[in-house]
């Protein structure tokens, strides 16, 4: 994983906004660096991402999944509708401890992310080929509900509930990904779910606003 195809200006800009976001770049930029050169190789034929530059793709995709991992702790995480892994793949890249099943219905995305995960050696990741709401908690999750489950680019607050709030037991997290404040998605929340915290998030590189919406399932 040490020899990298892309410039040193890129890999330069991944280091700077690991070490922005209080991460190792040492430790963390040779996976994700081999992650985004599987991506990139990958959507030139399969049309993963809309973001065709590996350069906008440090920002928008790495560095962007990895500005939550302050509020992410070790246990189970279901990431819903990763697409081509984001934010799980990263997430599970910095937290060896966090074991991630990365829900992916499309059958191109999850062909990739079996590689993905074959090829960086994930050992702490899982792909369940199906749509967030045909998937069942089970015994490889420790017998139980999952602990949290994210979306990046899924749906609203709601929809999100609606199709994966049966993975998370009581006290589970949703941990939601969004721009601005979404004010008139959270007052549209359904009974059982409280707000517990909307952080603003500083994605170095990114113009922009990005917020994580964390909600509760009320025990």
């Amino acid at each position: 994983m040490t020899n990298s195809p892309f410039p040193r200006a890129l890999q330069d800009e991944l280091d700077n906004g690991l070490a922005a976001l209080g991460l190792d770049a040492g430790t963390l930029a040779p996976p994700l660096l081999a992650y985004l050169a599987l991506l990139d190789r990958w959507n030139r034929t399969y049309n993963l991402t809309a973001i065709r530059d590996p350069r906008e793709m440090v920002t928008r995709h790495l560095l962007d999944s990895l500005a939550m991992h302050p509020f992410v702790v070790d246990g189970s995480l279901a990431d819903l509708g990763t697409g081509p892994g984001l934010p799980g793949i990263p997430l599970a890249l910095a937290r060896p401890g966090l074991q991630v099943t990365l829900v992916e219905s499309n059958g191109k995305k999850a062909r990739f992310l079996r590689e993905a995960v074959r090829t960086l050696g994930l050992a702490n990741a899982r792909v369940a080929e199906s749509r967030a709401e045909a998937l069942e908690v089970d015994a490889d999750n420790r017998g139980g509900a999952y602990d949290a489950i994210t979306a990046r680019a899924l749906d609203t607050l709601a929809g999100i509930i609606k199709v994966g709030g049966h993975l998370l037991g009581p006290g589970g997290k949703l941990l939601a990904m969004k721009g601005v404040r979404p004010e008139e998605e959270i007052a549209a929340l359904p009974a059982g779910w409280t707000v517990s915290g909307v952080h603003a998030l500083a994605v170095p590189g990114l113009v922009g606003e990005r917020h994580l919406v964390i909600i509760d399932r009320d025990a």
